[in-house]
């Protein structure tokens, strides 16, 4: 297959590479700008503009949209226009760019997230019953915004003007985990690994997540199952409370002491980080509804075996 990842030079794009790769497909990333370290052929574009970098849709089998800033960071007024225009404004390019392809992609996969689900721990939300939020008065401003971003991300997607020969897939992604340097789980271990990591907040907050295998083995089910479109949910069956997510990481590196960090702490910390606590505070009970009615199987179903491999796999790094 021939797979174009607009946004593919960051952490997920570059996992996802390095297994298509592997697997013998063609694998080509559009990005703002070269990386002398990235994996697959490298086509710059800007992310907002026509350009050149269209011809490598045509005749390809798979689009997969990751671009967007990062959103571990302040939610300055900068920022909060950055991470919603790149989403926006890069989901609008490719559709533009699929819709005028004379041989346009058999599928496109486009990047979002669980967030957009409301802030809930009593059910968990799946794409049929699943509540979006946006609504409720009780959450912070910065918790508002993400769902905001979430929604216009998705919108943009959904009103992509595409070829009818080209399936549209949401992937609504709750927190990818792998062992590679700098992503979430590597975060979370350098937390147990000084000793600080112990629940956050209350630790009732719910956390979904997907073990980076199971996550690429549910694009290649998108890929290969033609009746899935529309927003489908990919995280583990079983999300679970942060102060028992937190538990069964430090069990798993082999460390009983994990000091909490209190809400107000945390606004502290993530003051001198640079980012907000709405990114650990939020509690996201998410399951796949749809991966399971489609008898997906996932190698990883339940926190305390990924975790155990994510440690093994991390020391084998």
């Amino acid at each position: 297959m021939k797979i174009v990842i607009p946004g593919g030079s960051g952490q997920v794009g570059q996992l996802l590479t390095r297994v298509f790769q592997n697997d013998g497909h063609e694998v080509v990333i559009l990005s703002r700008r070269i990386e002398s370290n990235a994996a697959g052929r490298t086509v710059v574009w800007d992310g907002r503009t026509l350009g050149d970098w269209t011809r490598e849709l045509e005749a390809a089998d798979v689009v997969i949209n990751l671009a967007g800033k990062s959103v571990n960071c302040r939610y300055t007024a900068a920022n909060r226009r950055e991470i919603t225009q790149s989403r926006v404004d890069s989901t609008n390019a490719v559709g533009q760019a699929i819709a005028g392809a004379r041989r346009p992609p058999r599928l496109w996969l486009q990047a979002a997230t669980a967030t957009i689900y409301a802030h809930r721990y009593d059910a968990a939300h799946d794409e049929i019953f699943g509540v979006l939020g946006g609504n409720q008065e009780d959450v912070p401003e910065t918790w508002r915004f993400s769902i905001e971003v979430a929604k216009a991300w998705e919108s943009a997607f959904n009103l992509a003007p595409t070829s009818p020969s080209t399936r549209k897939v949401l992937m609504r992604s709750a927190l990818i985990l792998s062992p590679d340097p700098g992503g979430i789980f590597d975060v979370l271990l350098g937390l147990v690994r000084c000793g600080l990591g112990g629940r956050v907040g209350d630790g009732r907050q719910y956390v979904s997540w997907i073990h980076g295998a199971d996550f690429i083995r549910a694009i290649y089910w998108l890929i290969a199952h033609q009746n899935l479109e529309g927003a489908i949910n990919l995280a583990s069956p079983n999300p679970l409370p942060n102060a028992q997510f937190m538990c069964l990481l430090r069990e798993a590196w082999g460390t009983r002491v994990g000091l909490p960090a209190s809400k107000w702490m945390l606004e502290i910390a993530t003051f001198f980080m640079r980012t907000e606590t709405e990114l650990v505070l939020k509690s996201r009970r998410v399951i796949p509804g749809r991966l399971l009615h489609d008898a997906f199987k996932f190698e990883f179903p339940d926190w305390k075996g990924a975790a155990r491999d994510l440690c093994r796999r991390w020391r084998q790094m």
